[in-house]
């Protein structure tokens, strides 16, 4: 059983960068695939941004494209999304999720193929 717990939401104005982290527990890290979602206000949970097992296996939505970076350190068992110029429309709670995967190149972007989550992150992007 895996737990994840994010950290680094915040406050900040648009053009600005955070980096928000989201550490594992309880788990082989190097057997997960990892993905970022939020889900602002009356909205549904959107991908964001997913990771294989090989950190050279990355896929982002459209609208990320560009501005945020994934990445993952297995020796911390932690995944990292490295999000700049950020813009109001970024403003959502941020939620890391976690998959095991039997291929280190796979990554999935579909919120329902994910079994672990994290309680998530606030970000606010002011303009």
């Amino acid at each position: 059983q895996v737990q994840l717990a994010e950290s680094g939401g915040g406050l900040v104005q648009t053009g600005h960068s955070l980096r928000l982290s989201c550490a594992a527990s309880g788990g082989t890290f190097g057997n997960y695939a990892m993905g970022w979602f939020r889900q602002g206000p009356g909205e549904e949970r959107e991908f964001v941004a997913a990771i294989g097992r090989s950190v050279l296996s990355t896929s982002y939505a459209d609208s990320v494209k560009g501005r945020f970076t994934i990445s993952r350190d297995n020796a911390k068992n932690t995944v990292y999304l490295q999000m700049n110029s950020l813009k109001p429309e970024d403003t959502a709670v941020y939620y890391c999720a976690a998959r095991r995967s039997e291929w280190s190149n796979d990554y999935y972007v579909n919120p329902n193929e994910y079994g672990y989550w994290g309680q998530g992150t606030q970000v606010t992007v002011s303009s």
